[in-house]
């Protein structure tokens, strides 16, 4: 077979995109990667050291509310406030506080695995009111799987705190929701955080007499807020957009895996074969879910293009 040869520029600008295409790789993984940090931080503060909740929410949401204004200040861009941008920032500020308080009793796999499973099973239910079409098993599987590993047994993590955490993943899938609606996401999400701590500092008053403050806690929350979360963002909006829709879902599959692999590593936490097999139906489930999802063409719109294809 005859080898195909390329002008010197036909090579460079190939070697170009190949060199992209691995750009994008490795920013995705190490996307990936920080969002199941985030899940390691804050069990790491909540286990190891003596910082309470509260206190770990405000300073998460601080630090990344800093980092993303000097990123938006840095692009000449100015934060704002509307109607879709307090939502937002409300269910960010839900979905920090009831991540927080549920990591006090979830191990770093199991808190992922809810959280994540929660956030994309409304996300796909908002999709199928919208017109949708969805893979029923895929459904199935994944609220099957999610039922079987928070039924109590010996191996669950306690229902309050993964109540908790459905809470949080509930609100982080309606704040992923209202940040499609709106026009740059790397601005809505540094007016979320913005404008998010003020109710993080009320949240601060109201837990006065329970806060106790901790160097290496505030360090942890500190780097969830400014690294894992605030710049871990920023990255996956620019890496979200040069992918495909079904690659860029599918794709978060891994981070309930990877964090239940740190915690696995750095808190030498276990994960019983019920509680993987389970996961892993649930992961299964979300994966045929987000694959076969299509968005419905309404009538009107299909005939028109198929007017357009025979003239």
């Amino acid at each position: 077979m005859k080898k195909t040869e390329h002008s010197p520029g036909e090579a460079r600008v190939l070697a170009a995109q190949h060199a992209f295409r691995w750009l994008v790789v490795a920013l995705t993984v190490l996307t990936m990667l920080a969002f199941a940090a985030n899940s390691l931080l804050t069990r790491m503060a909540l286990e190891e050291t003596f910082i309470d909740p509260a206190t770990f929410t405000t300073v998460r949401l601080v630090s990344g509310a800093l980092m993303l204004a000097l990123i938006i200040g840095w692009s000449g861009k100015r934060p704002g406030t509307s109607t879709q941008a307090l939502l937002s920032a409300a269910l960010l500020f839900i979905y920090a506080v009831a991540f927080s308080f549920a990591y006090r009793g979830m191990e770093t796999g199991a808190g992922a695995l809810v959280l994540f499973a929660s956030a994309q099973l409304l996300m796909l239910g908002f999709g199928y009111a919208r017109g949708e079409r969805t893979h029923f098993l895929g459904i199935a599987l994944a609220l099957g799987g999610l039922i079987i590993f928070l039924a109590p047994s010996d191996t669950a993590p306690p229902l309050n705190y993964s109540l908790l955490m459905l809470v949080a993943g509930l609100a982080w899938g309606g704040f992923s929701l209202v940040g499609r609606a709106g026009g740059s996401p790397v601005l809505g999400t540094a007016n979320s955080f913005i404008l998010a701590v003020p109710l993080a500092l009320l949240l601060l008053w109201w837990q006065r007499d329970a806060l106790v403050f901790d160097a290496v806690g505030l360090m942890y929350a500190a780097l969830a807020g400014s690294v894992t979360s605030a710049l871990g963002y920023v990255v996956w909006y620019w890496v979200r957009v040069r992918m495909a829709t079904i690659s860029a879902g599918t794709v978060q599959l891994s981070v309930p895996v990877l964090s239940a692999v740190l915690g696995l590593l750095i808190l030498d936490e276990a994960l019983s074969a019920r509680s993987a097999v389970a996961a892993s139906i649930v992961l299964l489930g979300i994966a045929l879910t987000t694959r076969a999802t299509r968005v419905r063409v309404p009538l009107a719109r299909h005939t028109q293009r198929l007017r357009r294809g025979r003239s």
